[in-house]
């Protein structure tokens, strides 16, 4: 086998080249994403005024407090909020061994919403506004996000609890999910019954997913959260690897493979938590980003996880672009964008797969 001076195969070094070109092409779509999502909405922007307020020349003061109160904080929420939802997916489905795993298999965006439900419900933070363009609002929601996020944890733990009891074998963390996910979800439609039309109104508000909730201070908290859990994920991106081949191979190879699993879970717990607290529940990304991006650069992980971070960014930004543009000068919840494009994206990997 013919070696470079490095001692790599050639082969291999194509391989190497070949990902990281993909990543970096990626990296510009997204970019280009990005500034489209700063031009296009109900106020269109071109995007050399665009690059003019960025840049901090003069322009339009309207266009400048477009982008900079509501455009560039949403377009950089969809990017940390993809980025770590798609990752979280990457991770759980690894360490799981379940190509369904996904932020929201283990119940975690449910038990949020049940968290949501109940400050509105006990604590009264869901009011009803009387302009017409914010008829429903939620009047402490500070104090939702902390319950959606309390009852996040909750599930969390419970769901590491029972792993713990019983050995972190995946098909259990999976089946404690979906549990506790119906639990939460019973909980919800209880409150729901009882409530009355604000209060019911503001609860399912808040379960859609809306990039427009991420003020400047909210974005912050999430990119931090974000940034040391992909972090983290990337630190154990060989355990990643060696937990593909198996359990026993992995601790074979020296792997500490429960310890790896529940620690994984926890910090994807915790990103998830901290996500859906403040944007709402936004379904499918988790679940379909990984799988595109397995199909395109393969399930190395040294290359996945930053493929798929990038790719989730992408679906996000994409999505609040056609939330603004489809029905403008209405805006439509980034969630119900992402749930639309990714139920019929699963179904066809699903059967795209079988038949290969």
């Amino acid at each position: 086998m013919h070696l470079d001076h490095g001692g790599f195969p050639e082969a291999y070094k194509k391989y190497s080249q070949k990902k990281v070109i993909l990543i970096i092409l990626s990296i510009f779509i997204l970019l280009i994403a990005g500034f489209l999502s700063i031009s296009m909405g109900a106020v269109s922007i071109p995007v050399t005024e665009v690059l003019k307020v960025l840049s901090g020349q003069d322009c339009l003061k309207k266009h400048e407090i477009i982008i900079w109160n509501i455009r560039f904080p949403e377009m950089l929420t969809a990017i940390v909020s993809g980025i770590g939802l798609s990752v979280c997916g990457v991770v759980m489905q690894s360490i799981l061994k379940n190509p369904l795993g996904s932020p929201f298999t283990l119940g975690i965006s449910n038990a949020a919403a049940f968290g949501a439900a109940f400050s509105v419900m006990i604590l009264g933070t869901g009011v009803m506004q009387s302009s017409a363009g914010d008829a429903i609002n939620i009047s402490n929601p500070y104090t939702t996000t902390i319950f959606a996020f309390i009852f996040s944890l909750v599930a969390s733990t419970i769901i590491m609890v029972i792993s713990k009891f019983r050995r972190a074998v995946p098909e259990i963390i999976i089946l404690a999910g979906v549990a506790l996910g119906s639990l939460f979800t019973a909980g919800t439609m209880f409150l729901q019954y009882f409530a009355d039309d604000m209060q019911l109104a503001a609860m399912v508000f808040w379960t859609f997913g809306d990039l427009s909730r991420a003020s400047w201070n909210e974005l912050q908290i999430i990119f931090i959260i974000t940034t040391f859990s992909v972090i983290y994920f990337i630190h154990n991106r060989w355990n990643y690897n060696a937990m593909i081949a198996g359990d026993e191979t992995a601790m074979s190879l020296g792997v500490k493979v429960e310890k790896v699993r529940i620690t994984g879970m926890i910090v994807s717990s915790l990103l998830t938590a901290g996500i859906i607290s403040f944007l709402g529940v936004i379904g499918f990304v988790g679940l379909i980003c990984p799988h595109i991006a397995k199909r395109i650069i393969g399930d190395d992980h040294r290359y996945l996880i930053p493929f798929s971070a990038i790719i989730g960014g992408i679906l996000m930004v994409c999505a609040g672009i056609a939330g603004r543009c489809i029905l403008a000068p209405h805006t439509l919840p980034v969630a119900v964008l992402t749930s639309f494009l990714g139920a019929p994206v699963f179904i066809y990997l699903l059967i795209s797969r079988r038949n290969r």
